[in-house]
């Protein structure tokens, strides 16, 4: 299997995740406080939205990938 299969493998699979889950959530720590044997950490939760047009995109891509063959 060479590198352009791989990558269209890759690509077919991260734009059908993307279609399906819509988006995937980011944990982050945005204060934190240690105070002698205290530590105090307030974590944000956000959620990142994929575009449906970027999961479309990524799966027609990863296809073409696959289907067209490159000469060397």
């Amino acid at each position: 299997m060479n590198a352009t299969k791989l990558a269209g493998i890759v690509l077919l699979l991260a734009g059908a995740l993307g279609l399906a889950y819509g988006g995937f959530n980011v944990i982050t720590d945005t204060h934190r406080a240690d105070i002698g044997s205290l530590h105090l950490a307030v974590n944000e939760k956000e959620h990142v939205n994929i575009p449906v047009w970027a999961g479309v995109g990524a799966m027609l891509i990863g296809g073409l990938l696959l289907v067209v063959r490159v000469k060397t």
